[in-house]
């Protein structure tokens, strides 16, 4: 899927020559789930903070140490999305806004940039009424990706999963084997992949980078991240906005300080989609397993975590959890921590979504490809990391970003940064990905 956007070309040094500014033009955001709470949440953000409205407060691309690397403007973001959802973006916004949670007079500013957003929303994939095979519904969803990035010649775009929790599917030879996997999805008669795997590896199929916010298989099964590996930029899963974040920080404190921890109990309260989607137990277990995982890895597998997840109804999108931590002191001594965290889980998430668009779409400027594990602080469960302290995980971040930042200045003109539009390794990739899925030899050569 060849595309040829037309950057709007900036001054690519300060007057000292010491920085370099992003100067590839517009970018994009695809939004799976894009008319839920976190991508509406979202849309009003770039729009706010591209107008000027608001200030990127909660980004951390916009904190010292990552604001001086060349990312794209946040009002170089072009957004879009997939949704089963017909309800217009304006009308969600200002239920958020009814709700306390987005600001109103915010709101009512961007309604006509949310109302353009909108009109870039397509059907996503409905398992129940989808007539064909699976690979027929990858193509209509990367084609949607293409047209996108092709209508608003864009030079990168970036697909981020913010759908709702689907359970795990279970396992299967084709989940492990691009060979079976090329097969099965050609089969009109079977239906393998969950939703979130189609719209993954529609993201490759397109040549977008990916990230999934959810806990959902997404690109997680191995033959889709052995295929997505040499052609785009990944990472992943599931957002740490929360509870998560706390602990991630909270917890080496106790290790560095010699303490044993004992036991970690956790409950989380929320309504909203999420806290209907979580009642189901089969959709709540990959959410609990990777909230678990990290703790584990900090303090040991010995800990009692028990931790359960309620749906809540009226406390709307407003996500309260609780900790209570036991560890052992001094000569065996006691030690009781008890946390409240308090939040919009909507409102934390959205500014990590756009965080990810923006670092992903200098990675794939300067040729990254497979998986980045520095983007490991955005995630409960970092994919190509088993780092899961906080602090060193932004520290990794945080020199991932300089190191790329050499790399984009190093380029003589945007052409010269590897698979850049236009140049002849974008090219050819983008003609690999669009095979890719269509011929099963092509797919078992990415392994």
């Amino acid at each position: 899927m060849e595309h040829t956007p037309t950057p709007q070309d900036a001054d690519t040094a300060d007057a000292d020559g010491t920085a370099t500014a992003w100067n590839r033009g517009r970018v994009g955001l695809w939004l799976i789930g894009a008319r839920g709470s976190v991508a509406t949440t979202v849309a009003v953000g770039v729009h706010a903070f591209g107008a000027g409205l608001a200030a990127p407060t909660g980004c951390t691309t916009a904190e010292p140490g990552l604001a001086e690397v060349p990312l794209p403007a946040f009002e170089a973001i072009v957004i879009g999305g997939h949704d089963l959802s017909t309800v217009a973006l304006v009308d969600r916004a200002e239920a958020l806004a009814a709700a306390g949670m987005l600001p109103a007079g915010i709101v009512a500013s961007v309604r006509d940039d949310l109302a353009r957003t909108d009109a870039e929303i397509r059907p996503g994939h409905d398992p129940a009424s989808h007539a064909g095979s699976q690979l027929d519904a990858v193509r209509r969803l990367a084609a949607d990706i293409a047209d996108f990035r092709d209508r608003h010649g864009l030079a990168h775009v970036t697909v981020v999963d913010v759908s709702s929790t689907e359970p795990l599917p279970a396992d299967r030879p084709e989940f492990h084997d691009a060979v079976l996997l090329a097969g099965a999805l050609a089969d009109p008669d079977l239906a393998i992949l969950p939703p979130s795997s189609l719209a993954a590896l529609a993201a490759v199929e397109a040549g977008a980078a990916y990230a999934c916010f959810t806990p959902s298989a997404g690109l997680g099964l191995p033959a889709l991240r052995a295929l997505a590996a040499t052609r785009i930029p990944f990472a992943g899963q599931d957002g740490k906005t929360g509870e998560t974040l706390l602990r991630t920080v909270l917890a080496p404190m106790f290790a560095e300080r010699g303490m044993r921890v004992l036991s970690w109990a956790g409950a989380n309260l929320l309504g909203g989609g999420d806290g209907r989607t979580l009642a189901d137990p089969e959709a709540v277990r990959s959410k609990l397993a990777s909230k678990n995982r990290g703790l584990k890895a900090l303090v040991g597998d010995h800990v009692v975590a028990p931790l359960h997840i309620d749906n809540v109804p009226d406390l709307g999108d407003v996500k309260t959890a609780w900790d209570h931590i036991n560890a052992e002191g001094f000569l065996g001594s006691r030690l009781t921590l008890q946390t409240t965290w308090s939040a919009y889980d909507s409102m934390l998430a959205a500014p990590l979504v756009i965080d990810l668009a923006r670092l992903l779409s200098l990675a794939d400027a300067v040729g990254v490809r497979g998986v980045v594990p520095a983007l490991g602080c955005f995630f409960k469960d970092p994919w190509g990391s088993d780092v899961h302290a906080f602090a060193d995980q932004s520290a990794a971040l945080r020199s991932w970003a300089s190191d790329l930042a050499e790399q984009f200045a190093g380029a003589t003109d945007p052409g010269s940064v590897a698979g850049a539009p236009g140049s002849r390794e974008c090219a050819a990739e983008s003609g690999a990905t669009a095979s890719a899925v269509a011929e099963p030899v092509a797919v078992g050569s990415a392994r």
